[in-house]
């Protein structure tokens, strides 16, 4: 681990045991100022990046919003500065881990001890807190009272709890959340805080996710929020701007008030990128997974532009955006410099969450260097990536785990999940119908088919294939959902090859059946042709999400339709904030001028 992420410069180790952890101070209180709003005047702000995840879509934020950037290298860096931003991405002890070298802890509780400009993002709050129950109990920094515990999945809670929810009992007086109750933003983790009478005079808001938790606490000048800003679209953007402008005279639009109540149904859209005949990247589409045109000259189907398409998507409402990568550069992902530039335009104009898959293994080069899947993924991570998605290699991860009973910890899913936790990593699978008289013919689960097979079948399984659905394997599709849930996937994209391009709907039977059978979300893919299938498969299935390429590029359903249909049929989505000078349409608002 420590290989794979050693190219920053503050480069997390193994978590801590409970037994190793240092011995922390009793919760303090924070006193405020005279004003809450200490001035701040430098256009610099401080970054306590300690590399683990993707920070590059915060430093895109905090640029866009007219800021530099002063990273920390030492504890004194942490003392100096102005205003400290302090993004929290992986596991709970690997970060207090790196916090504890070269004082830097000490010094992040002198400076919120002096009330000084802090936000915390995601793990960033979790980390004021006394302890974590994360892979055992972990100390923190102990700020604030309250333990870090995990979402109990034990009712049937989906977990991680992925995806844009609502806030609720936001604090009057803090200034950085102004407007912002009834608005949906993201969120992304398996633990959570819960209020409690010896911190309620910190939490500024909740969230209600199989109960209530600690969504941000507030005092003073230090903030911080479990949900990323960075990632929340045109409303954490303004929670961005409320931070790191408190003090100053300018102000963003007030948010047209929301209606935002519980956990949205995510829209997705995918852009499957390979390079065409000429060496360029294009956005393409199979049919079937076939991305050649069928006449002419049987050119790969170029459908635009990554870059260009991914911000025309933000723009238009799309909840997260997902890459495929399926470029002829497999032999050396380290390598595919095209792609991971891609990525890194698209973090500067999307401010979403991106996910990006293929091509994430371990791998040895022609030159005999070995790079391990943590390597490559942090790679991703580091180019903009909030996601990775595995795909034929924890197919084979999972037939060795059902095959023995063993973790060997040593599966591309099982490190990338270690280190950067299981919220971060989705696994791919890509099966394929086969039909079957009778259920007791083969040992895998089946589904009762609402129409029957060629030959009058009335049941299949779905067979789970490798190397872009060319090869099938001896395991299905619900098996391997259950197989990888237990390696650590966070969330499951669930394609159907016989759906794929069809524009018929998706596979109801596959989505219903694997989506009751794991408690991690599953992404419906494969089959969208109009509005009502996205309405079809949230009413019959516990699908967390659905995702669509082809009838958004060619512009045949354009996502603010979608989510139009599905707002009309009683489904909780995310909204576009509307602009106030033009209630009719559906813009995105200006931040200071400047068109997010």
């Amino acid at each position: 681990m420590e290989a794979a992420l050693a190219m920053h410069h503050l480069s997390p180790l193994l978590p801590l045991s409970s037994s190793s952890s240092p011995t922390r101070k009793l919760p303090f209180s924070v006193q405020a100022t005279s004003s809450s709003s200490s001035s701040r005047n430098s256009s610099s702000i401080t970054l306590l990046d300690y590399g683990a995840g993707n920070v590059r879509s915060l430093r895109n934020a905090i640029h866009h919003l007219g800021f530099n950037i002063k990273d920390v290298q030492k504890a004194e860096d942490i003392l100096s500065a102005d205003c400290l931003v302090f993004p929290g991405v992986g596991a709970f002890g690997a970060a207090m881990q790196v916090l504890s070298q070269n004082g830097l802890g000490e010094a992040l509780r002198e400076y919120i001890e002096k009330d000084r400009p802090f936000l915390g993002i995601c793990l960033g709050l979790q980390l004021l807190f006394e302890s974590s129950e994360e892979n055992g109990s972990i100390k923190g920094l102990g700020v604030i009272p309250g333990t870090v515990g995990r979402f109990d999945s034990s009712k049937g809670l989906i977990v991680p709890h992925i995806g844009w929810d609502a806030l609720k009992t936001v604090k009057k007086d803090c200034g950085i959340l102004d407007g912002i109750e009834g608005h949906h933003v993201y969120f992304v983790h398996s633990y959570r805080v819960l209020p409690s009478d010896e911190n309620k005079d910190w939490v500024s808001s909740t969230c209600d996710y199989g109960g209530n938790f600690v969504s941000s606490v507030s005092r003073g000048n230090v903030n911080a929020v479990q949900f990323h800003p960075e990632k929340s679209g045109a409303v954490g953007l303004s929670i961005l701007q409320n931070f790191l402008k408190q003090s100053s005279s300018s102000s963003i639009k007030t948010l047209v008030p929301g209606k935002a109540s519980k956990l949205a149904k995510r829209v997705i859209a995918c852009l499957d990128v390979r390079a065409n005949d000429n060496g360029d990247l294009v956005v393409t589409k199979g049919d079937q997974y076939d991305v050649r045109e069928s006449t002419g000259d049987n050119e790969v189907r170029n459908l635009g532009k990554p870059v260009e398409l991914a911000s025309q998507y933000y723009k238009d409402g799309a909840d997260e955006v997902s890459f495929l990568n399926i470029t002829g550069f497999r032999d050396f992902p380290l390598g595919d410099l095209p792609m991971l530039q891609v990525l890194r335009s698209a973090s500067e104009k999307v401010f979403v969450p991106l996910t990006v898959g293929g091509g994430i293994r371990d791998f040895t080069d022609a030159n005999g260097r070995y790079y391990s899947s943590l390597e490559v993924a942090s790679e991703y991570f580091r180019s903009g990536a909030d996601k990775i998605s595995i795909g034929s290699d924890a197919v084979f991860a999972a037939e060795e785990y059902l095959n023995t009973g063993v973790k060997t910890g040593k599966s591309s899913l099982e490190q990338i999940s270690r280190v950067y936790g299981n919220q971060a990593v989705v696994v791919s699978i890509d099966p394929r119908r086969v039909y079957v008289k009778n259920p007791d013919e083969v040992q895998f689960k089946t589904v009762k088919l609402s129409k029957p097979g060629p030959n009058g079948e009335e049941y299949a399984w779905y067979q789970c294939t490798v190397k872009g659905g060319r090869e099938g394997r001896p395991i299905g599709a619900y098996e391997l959902a259950k197989a990888v849930e237990q390696l650590g996937a966070g969330e499951i994209l669930l394609n159907c090859i016989d759906c794929d391009g069809q524009g018929e709907g998706y596979d109801i039977e596959l989505i219903r059946q694997v989506s009751d059978g794991v408690t991690i979300p599953v992404i419906a893919s494969s089959g969208a042709g109009k509005a009502e299938h996205f309405t079809e498969v949230f009413s019959k299935t516990n699908a967390s999400a659905a995702l669509a390429a082809g009838i958004f590029h060619r512009n045949e359903v354009p996502i603010g339709e979608v989510k139009e249909h599905l707002k009309g049929k009683g489904v909780e989505v995310r909204m576009l904030v509307k602009d106030e000078g033009n209630e009719s349409a559906p813009k995105l608002f200006e931040v200071e001028n400047v068109i997010v």
